[in-house]
């Protein structure tokens, strides 16, 4: 059994692509943000200006591993995926999945960790850990 999947699509864009026409390594990284930030607004229901702006909290990246299978091209129609693989007291691993239809084209895994206002680990606020707990990778 597992969790639910967060999914988004995006167009690959000319500024995403180095001179051979393909997308920039550093670029999949600012994508993945992306996908977390419009997760974080979308069924986390706490958008990054509420977390950063309104409570001055975050969520920064402690580590990241990734794989590159296949390159993506100018204007290739990518589908990210996102769900959870682990979440602790203050840290969340999550496992990213970048695909072009049946294609997969780049994997990663992605450790958040929930920050306060100290600038130091703090716990999950319940309501928040409550929204990402049905992401999270369950075994039958």
């Amino acid at each position: 059994m597992t969790g639910q999947i967060f999914t988004c699509e995006r167009r690959v864009r000319f500024a995403d692509c180095d001179a051979a026409g393909i997308v920039f390594f550093p670029r999949y990284f600012e994508m993945l943000n992306g996908v977390v930030e419009d997760w974080f607004a979308g069924p986390l229901a706490t958008s990054f200006r509420t977390l950063h702006t309104d409570l001055g909290v975050s969520v920064p990246t402690a580590a990241i591993e990734a794989r590159f299978i296949v390159p993506s091209r100018l204007e290739d129609d990518l589908t990210f995926s996102l769900g959870v693989t682990r979440l602790g007291g203050a840290s969340c691993s999550l496992h990213h999945r970048i695909a072009a239809g049946d294609d997969l084209r780049f994997e990663a895994t992605q450790t958040l960790v929930f920050v306060g206002r100290s600038l130091k680990p703090e716990p999950w606020p319940e309501a928040l850990r409550a929204r990402i707990t049905p992401y999270l990778e369950t075994t039958a």
